[in-house]
């Protein structure tokens, strides 16, 4: 169901919920957290489904805040949706025109869940310091995605300056299966240490950086960072070599959806590794509402060590 309100305010909106609730049922009972996504006005939908997905394991209310403020005129057209057009949560956009698109947080501040945790997302581009921003301040958590913004090593340079405990970033979560597997290569015999690293990826991937920061950070030795044109090949991570006296490991994608392994003196083996959907990052990061002090470790030391952040500024 969705329920249109155009010309609105938040108190019509919230009362709106109220009646929805008490002509349909507890529609809103059961919800665990607030998720707010803060994205460009026309560029909502693909963030909805995502959450949608992604609330079928974690119920939540999904308020959802685009803003033209060029507009001319002033004014907050919203709507509701709830049952099937909002997956297990309730979904609520707000699409704010000139001068009252300027308030955000006292936008979504009367619409928020009664003593659960928030979680802002930012989709595309996102505050140069998201903490310090109206809707992070009063978040638990701050979700960007420097891989969507139109530069995406320098968002995640600043990402890096400006981290605060709680936030994140999906060029992060992109890399669980790269540091699973790989992890787990290194947890076999002969275990021997690593005494180089080699990092190929696409120039504009932010994830490929904050692997070769991982491993360095980890490991202890030099890494290769190696960044080549993305219009020449495929984006994202490429390759990962780890030199070790007994000879390479080699993780490589050889297919979208497929990675090649190979190690010596053992069968090369080809393995599902998949570039993740936002609905799975988005799941991910909403398993855990603590701050994720690996990622902060690596963008404020492990950056810094390879001399991205620097590099980034200049």
């Amino acid at each position: 169901m969705i329920v249109e309100l155009p010309e609105t305010t938040t108190s019509k909106v919230s009362k709106a919920l109220v009646k929805i609730r008490e002509e349909g049922g507890a529609v809103a009972l059961g919800r665990v957290l607030t998720l707010v996504i803060s994205t460009a006005l026309g560029e909502e939908e693909e963030a909805i489904e995502a959450a949608n997905d992604a609330s079928r394991e974690h119920p939540m209310r999904v308020i959802v805040l685009s803003a033209d403020r060029d507009a001319g005129d002033s004014r907050l057209d919203a709507q509701i949706r709830v049952g099937g057009d909002a997956g297990a949560s309730e979904v609520i956009v707000l699409r704010a025109h000139g001068e009252v698109a300027s308030d955000e947080e006292g936008l979504v501040t009367g619409l928020l869940l009664p003593d659960a945790p928030v979680v802002v997302w930012w989709p595309g581009a996102h505050p140069l310091d998201p903490g310090d921003s109206a809707l992070g301040a009063i978040a638990t958590r701050r979700i960007t995605d420097a891989a969507a913004t139109a530069r995406p090593l320098e968002s995640l340079a600043a990402i890096a300056r400006s981290y605060r405990p709680g936030d994140t970033d999906f060029a992060w979560t992109r890399l669980t299966l790269w540091r699973a597997q790989l992890a787990a290569v290194l947890d076999q015999p002969p275990y021997q240490p690593v005494e180089r690293i080699e990092v190929r990826g696409s120039d504009d991937s932010p994830s490929t950086e904050l692997l070769a920061a991982w491993l360095q950070l980890q490991l202890d030795v030099d890494v290769e960072l190696q960044l080549v044109d993305h219009e020449e090949g495929s984006s994202g991570i490429h390759r990962v070599v780890l030199h070790r006296a007994a000879g390479p490991i080699v993780l490589e994608r050889i297919q979208p959806k497929v990675a090649r392994l190979e190690q010596p003196e053992q069968p090369r083996h080809d393995i599902s590794l998949p570039r993740r959907s936002l609905r799975d990052c988005l799941a991910e990061e909403l398993r855990r509402l603590d701050p994720d002090d690996l990622f902060g470790e690596v963008v404020q030391k492990g950056l810094d060590r390879l001399g991205i952040a620097a590099a980034s500024e200049s």
